[in-house]
Formats: C-alpha cells, structure tokens, sequence
C-alpha cells in the first residue's frame, strides 16, 4: 500500500494555485480554437476521428486536468461521485483520509478550492473538443462525426446546467451557464438563462439524431442515435416535458435493442459494472494500462474490491445510508448491492477474490483482512460495483457506464405516468423491477413520482443521478430522519431545503478572474450537523 496517508486532508481543501488555472483556460470555455490544429481537422476527417476518440479517453483517464498528486481528478466517474456524495444515499469516512469529504461536507461551495474547478473546467475542456470537431467538418462528408461531437456537447452542458442553477420549469430566467459553441473568438462570455441553454440542448440532440441515422458504431463507447435519443430523454425530463421524454426513452431502447441486467447478473460482481455490458447505452472505456493503479480511479473510491485503493486500504468504503437500505424488501435482488450491518450479502456467495497469493471466497471478502492491502468492510459497503477476477486488481481498470437502458425505462415509467396515463406507468415499473429485480415488488410510496424517484435512487445508487433528481424534482437532501438512525458519520448529518442557497454549485475562482462577464452565484451558509431537522423527501420518511 502506497497511499501518503500524511498530506490528505491537507490537498482535499487546498485551493488550486492560480499557475494551473491559467495553463488551462483555453479549455474552460472552449473559446481559443488554434488555426493550424483547424486547418489540419479540416484537410483530414481521419483526424478529426481520432480528436473525437481521444475526447471520449480524456474524461475516462486519470488526472484529465494535470493534478496528477491529487486522487480526486479522476475525470468523470469521480465527478459523479462528487454529485452523489453531496445528495443523501452515499458516503465514505469522515477521516483525513477521504479526498471526497469536500463533497460531504458541501465545503465544495468555495470558489478557490480545487473541487469546483474540476466539476467546471472537465467539461468545458470536453467543450472545446467537441466545438473543434463540430466547427471543422462538413455535415456533408462527416455527419456521424459531427453527430458525436454534438452528444457529447449536449451531454456536458447537461452535466452543467443542473447544478449551476435550478431547473427551467423552476427558474427559466435565472442565469445558469455560458453555451459556448467555439464559432467566435470573444475572450469572455456571460452566463445564458436556464431556458437558453436548455434550448441549445435540445437543438444539439435534434441535430445528433438525424446526423446519427443509419450509424453503426464500433463499440459502446461511441455516441450513436439510441445516445442522442437517451440524452434528449434526460434533457426532457428535467424540462418537464413528458411526453417527449417518454417518446425518447422509448425510442432510445428502441434503437439500442438493449435488456436490462438480469437478477443473476446483478447478484455477481463479477458479471455486471465493471465493463460495457449489453445493457449500458453508452459508457467509458478503463484498461489497466490507461489507469495503471493511479488513486485517481473510480476503483480506488466507488468500488470495494481494489487491492490498491482509498477504499480498500484505508477502508474509505462508499456506503448506503441506512435510511435508504432499510426501506428496499428483502426479496429486491439488490439488497444485495450492500452488505448488512453484519458485513454479510450473498452476492458474495460463490465470489473468489486472488491477489499476491492471497484467496479469499464469499463473505470473507468483507470482513477478513489483508495487511497493506484490504482492511475489512464497514456495515453498508457497496459490492455493486464488480471486478475481473482475472485481471491485476491493483491495476484499477474498470469500465464506467454513462447510460444504462434501465435508465431509460425509469424515464419512460414516470414520463408516461406525468403526462397523464399513470397506468401505463405504473406498467412499466411493475415489469420492469418483477421481472428484473424483486418479483414480490409492491409499490411503496403512495406518490407515484416519488415511487419512480426511489427505484431510481436504489438502481443507479453510486452512478452520479443523486443530485441531478433532487434538483429537478425540487427535494430536500434528507440525510436524516426521526425513523431510523442515519449510518452517516456526524459531520456528515444535515438536511438541506431546495430553495437553500448553498443548492447551487460554485463558479470557480480562475472563471471568476479571468472572464469579465462572469457573474458568481449565492454562496450559502455551510451546514452544521443537525441542521434541516425535520424535513422530509416523501420517501425515506
């Protein structure tokens, strides 16, 4: 175990020092496209494939932003983490050890620390690609190209828009982000209002859908029409539009011809979330040797099978909270996806996990331990997220999933059902979670919305969606409650209202400086533990 365990708590707060900011601003706002890389993409479309291919690798790869000391610039999937940890179904210690307590804490409303900028330059540096790829190729000639680049666009700014500012039924006025689309040379820009970004979105996904008929890609890493059909049902969904985000979810399934995990593959970590499976619409693609054992990996934080990891070797497991647990029955197939309070799940039954001649097989995965490499799970441990038993475990290779056709239909279910045929709704998520999950489900929650919303927080548990529904569907984070004791470590128990001010992330400190038209957001008061007492999200109540 090679982990500086002396300088953790140190980084995790640490503001980022201003030399790193300026060497990346040409990324941050995809503004400063260089006229010789243009003229190439231009002349050579084969090019403009490989920039397109390298985009999709940088938000997969260790340190996408240069701090390669830092274990929490981890790219996308340790981004998603940074959403999940501020909502209030996951958390790891509260302990110098943890590099996401920033998230935790919601400390990551301060505009000088490193957290804000990797949740805002990440995707405007995904920005400037896609606009590189988009503004110098023919539709003509390269439509699937183009079609890509403008997924990725839309999908960025959907990883934006809903944090920087409430949803544009809520608030389609209010500023949210700047829509940079890279065909103009301005040094600074403003932020667009909810509803003008919400637009772009669309239009890019209208746009990728045509450009993207007939398209055969050649893995699921690539964007393809049952992509842009998903991201447009996302997209419809936080607009409120229901109709079309049932449509799209529909088509998007349709298109992608994709079925859901099956109850045996979800009861093995070593068949399911840890490469593009069948049912993942799209996802990121994490060898061993682009990830090579860097920390900065979503094996090292979301996954509890590393052998050379925060999880793992420090025990910084990412756990349920208790509140959410206890309300999934014992005959849903993913109570497993956590251990109990006993450290014990069957899906570990029949599991051998082998490092350095070490073999350790069912639930002795969980509670023995392996000097210098496992420390025992805490109760609560997630095991959702699997491994390749013949793989190097301390490699920290691991494919991420960006969408899963079990989204999809979560979409469908509670799109349908908003947009007047409730019936139709509650079909689906009854066929859906009888047939895939629990064949004794009974609907929980007597809201049919807030039914959807807990078999969404359960089935994408740790896949970055935490935030991204609280927000749109105007909830309070609830970490706590007067039914059930919370398994949060107390600095991490408080409730926060949605119309709190510290609900809105931050705009970094280095955007602040170097672009004039920038307008910062409230920056609320930071929680205390026991703060929000009371209230209520309709389903942990």
């Amino acid at each position: 175990m090679k982990i500086t365990r002396y300088i953790t708590v140190f980084l995790v707060a640490a503001p980022f020092f201003t030399s790193c900011v300026d060497m990346d601003q040409e990324f941050e706002r995809g503004t400063f496209s260089e006229s010789t890389k243009l003229n190439i993409l231009e002349q050579m479309p084969s090019r403009a494939s490989g920039e397109l291919y390298g985009l999709y690798n940088t938000i997969a790869s260790p340190y996408p932003m240069g701090y390669s000391d830092a274990a929490d610039d981890g790219g996308y999937p340790l981004i998603c983490a940074f959403f999940d940890m501020n909502g209030p179904d996951c958390s790891a210690g509260d302990d110098g050890y943890n590099w996401l307590s920033t998230s935790s804490q919601w400390a990551d409303r301060h505009d000088n620390y490193r957290n804000p900028y990797l949740r805002w330059a990440l995707f405007y540096k995904q920005i400037k690609a896609a606009n590189d790829i988009i503004n110098s190729n023919d539709p003509a000639t390269a439509k699937s190209l183009i079609g890509q680049a403008l997924c990725v666009r839309a999908f960025d700014y959907l990883c934006l828009a809903p944090y920087y500012q409430y949803g544009p039924a809520e608030a389609p006025n209010e500023l949210c982000v700047p829509f940079v689309d890279g065909t103009t040379n301005e040094l600074a820009y403003a932020r667009n209002t909810t509803k003008e970004v919400y637009d772009h979105i669309i239009a890019d996904l209208t746009t990728a859908i045509e450009y993207l008929e007939g398209y055969e890609r050649p893995s699921q890493v690539n964007a393809d029409q049952s992509v842009a059909y998903g991201l447009r049902a996302r997209a419809y969904l936080v607009l409120e539009k229901w109709a079309e985000a049932a449509a799209d979810a529909t088509k998007a399934i349709e298109v992608s011809g994709a079925e859901p995990y099956s109850m045996e593959d979800v009861k093995n970590p070593t068949k399911s979330f840890y490469q593009l499976d069948p049912n993942w619409l799209w996802g990121l693609k994490m060898t061993e040797s682009m990830v090579d054992g860097a920390y900065q990996s979503w094996p090292s934080w979301i996954g509890s099978f590393s052998a050379n990891a925060y999880s793992t070797g420090v025990q910084e497991y990412d756990r349920i909270n208790v509140l959410l647990w206890s309300l999934i029955p014992e005959t849903d197939v993913r109570k497993g996806w956590w251990v109990d309070e006993e450290l014990k799940s069957d899906h570990l039954d029949g599991v051998t996990w082998s490092v350095a001649g070490v073999s350790l097989q069912g639930n002795k995965i969980a509670t023995e331990n392996v000097p210098d490499v496992k420390m025992p799970y805490v109760p609560y441990t997630n095991v959702k997220f699997g491994f390749n038993p013949s793989g190097d475990l301390a490699k920290n290779g691991g494919d991420w999933p960006i969408m899963r056709v079990e989204e999809m239909i979560l979409i469908q279910a509670e799109a349908y059902a908003m947009a007047g045929d409730e019936a139709k709704g509650k079909q689906i998520l009854t066929d859906f979670v009888t047939k895939y999950r629990n064949p004794k489900y009974e609907q929980y929650c007597s809201n049919f919305q807030d039914e959807v919303w807990m078999q969404r927080r359960i089935e994408l548990w740790g896949e970055g969606f935490s935030m991204f529904d609280i927000m749109r569907l105007r909830k309070p984070v609830v970490r706590f409650n007067n039914r059930i004791e919370s398994n949060l470590p107390d600095a991490f128990q408080f409730n926060l209202a949605h119309e709190d001010p510290i609900m809105l992330a931050i705009i970094p400190q280095g955007e602040m400086n170097s672009n004039s038209l920038m307008v910062q957001n409230p920056i609320g008061k930071e929680p205390t533990p026991g703060d929000g007492a009371g209230l209520l999200d309709g389903v942990t109540d």
